[in-house]
């Protein structure tokens, strides 16, 4: 069955440009990830094609060769092909050289048996508004993969070390040479290890790992917000081997708050005020993260005003300064009078122009946008 054309496996033009050629690979790549697609061996093939279309047009010599010559120009040429072409794609093709027979793409055919960084590990972490607004050092319980004491990692009894694999000569794989690619199969007598343990450690039963609870100090920075990340290094996995452990990511959760509302280094937050005080002018006490800050009311003021206090947002996360916090009037109605109070008012009304009102649109033809919006607009 002949080979289709590589520019037809790609989707992209003859002159497509080198970005285009690799946007277009990165898409093919994620549809047809065997993870995306288990046991499905139509999905392989298309991967396997993908990617050997990719090897020769992000190569620029293959390229010109395959321009000239079609098929015959690249599978003649020595060498078979540079793995360097695929730096980038390791989020892709990381681990999967024995399924698709790509062999160690980004490890420069290193042995398997050597130290090896152990995993990335994520924690994900709930604090309440406050402890994001002014930071907190907590302690966190994780369970984790470290080396074993009893064997210091190499899975093999105390007086007793593992021997190179005689199949693969402590490569942890098998190399063979079909056509274009270069194939690796995992050695199936040491399943990739690269050597083989005949007397395993009776502690982690030849893992060379083993799973211990344990507790870490995470110092969480001012001004953190839902969805970043805190990456504490050195407490993720241990590696094997001898490599280095891994690094942990908490991944942070903020409640709530039940007054202020956040938007970036911005807060937000509605204050009850007497119509007295609107109307003559005054000072009120406004809650900010820092305690009641006194504030002065002109005379006039309406509700729905929006008053800002400089410097009483959220501190920014990086530790350049604070944002703002702004403060939206409404007017206080009182839910009972006393006799005195209703005969003021009622004193108070016969004084006070007549009322004229506008017509109100329907609900439909309002502007919903809420007051945290129409906010964010008058100040940009």
């Amino acid at each position: 069955m002949s080979k289709r054309d590589y520019y037809e496996v790609l989707g992209v033009v003859r002159t497509a440009t080198e970005v285009e050629i690799k946007s277009a690979y990165r898409k093919l790549a994620m549809k047809f990830h065997p993870d995306k697609n288990p046991g499905d061996h139509t999905a392989e093939d298309k991967f396997k094609e993908a990617a050997e279309a990719y090897a020769v047009l992000a190569d620029a010599e293959k390229r010109a060769m395959y321009d000239r010559f079609g098929h015959a120009g690249v599978t003649s040429a020595p060498g078979g092909f540079d793995p360097s072409v695929f730096t980038g794609f390791e989020d892709i093709l990381g681990n999967l050289g024995d399924i698709f027979g790509f062999g160690d793409l980004f490890g420069g055919g290193r042995r398997r048996n050597g130290p090896q960084r152990g995993g990335h590990l994520r924690y994900d972490l709930e604090i309440s508004f406050e402890e994001s607004a002014r930071g907190v050092e907590t302690t966190i319980q994780i369970p984790r993969q470290e080396s074993c004491d009893s064997c210091h990692g190499t899975g093999a009894a105390p007086g007793s070390n593992p021997s190179t694999c005689p199949q693969c000569r402590g490569q942890g794989q098998i190399r063979t040479q079909q056509g274009f690619f270069t194939v690796a199969r995992t050695c199936p007598q040491c399943r990739g290890a690269g050597r083989i343990i005949t007397k395993p450690c009776t502690t982690c039963h030849g893992a060379g790992r083993v799973t211990r609870e344990r507790k870490i100090k995470v110092k969480i920075p001012p001004g953190i917000a839902t969805g970043q990340q805190l990456r504490v290094q050195g407490e993720g996995e241990g590696g094997s081997a001898g490599g280095p452990p891994g690094d942990l990511f908490v991944a942070v959760q903020v409640q709530e708050h039940e007054f202020f509302r956040r938007d970036g280094v911005n807060l937000f937050c509605e204050i009850p005020v007497n119509f007295t005080t609107l109307a003559l002018g005054g000072e009120i006490h406004v809650r900010t993260l820092d305690g009641k800050e006194t504030v002065k009311i002109p005379e006039g003021t309406q509700t729905g005003t929006t008053l800002r206090l400089r410097g009483k947002g959220m501190p920014d996360v990086s530790g350049r300064g604070r944002g703002d916090l702004f403060a939206t009037v409404q007017v206080l109605t009182p839910r009972k009078l006393s006799r005195e109070q209703r005969h003021l008012l009622n004193e108070l009304a016969k004084v006070l122009p007549a009322e004229e009102f506008e017509p109100r649109p329907r609900v439909d033809e309002q502007d919903e946008r809420n007051l945290f919006d129409r906010v964010k607009d008058m100040f940009g």
